[in-house]
């Protein structure tokens, strides 16, 4: 009969049931959907698959050629795309964190942004910097507060000498 399927699916119903229900992503659930309906006999074709599963044929059959190949694992193994190299890398960083571990530090993240030109080559926006500084390397900028023209250190020392904390 034309467009039967010629594919021998090895787990059971059993095993294909208990595999439908512990999918966490629905293309993984569709995929074995597929498989579970062609063992149980529910779908003859691939095209009656494709349309109970809500794909096109052309897709179960590329799902069907993949597990033919590699088995339920490679069926259900989904890949991740690594997405943009960073731009300021692991060696960056650690220099970088050594510099802002110094006394000294950076004044502002402006001040960043000109030594990493400077002396790695490294052209980052305002943005990238404040991010990967405060929040992927949790530090912060040694930034003085600002003391008032008419600060006087010894008041301050015979205030907190005489205050009585309660």
């Amino acid at each position: 009969m034309v467009g039967v399927t010629k594919v021998e699916i090895k787990e059971s119903v059993q095993q294909l049931h208990e595999l439908l229900v512990k999918q966490k992503t629905a293309s993984s659930r569709e995929r074995v959907q597929a498989l579970y309906l062609l063992k149980m006999g529910q779908v003859r074709t691939v095209q009656d698959a494709a349309f109970v599963v809500g794909r096109e044929r052309v897709t179960v059959q590329r799902w069907l050629k993949t597990y033919t190949e590699s088995g339920i694992n490679g069926l259900l193994s989904t890949k991740k795309s690594p997405g943009r190299p960073p731009i300021i890398d692991g060696s960056t960083k650690e220099q970088l964190l050594k510099e802002l571990e110094q006394p000294f530090g950076f004044k502002s993240y402006e001040e960043i942004r000109t030594w990493l030109k400077a002396v790695q080559g490294v052209r980052a926006s305002y943005k990238v910097v404040h991010d990967t500084v405060r929040y992927r390397m949790k530090a912060k900028l040694k930034v003085p507060r600002a003391v008032g023209i008419k600060h006087n250190e010894e008041a301050e020392l015979e205030f907190k000498k005489n205050c009585h904390n309660t």
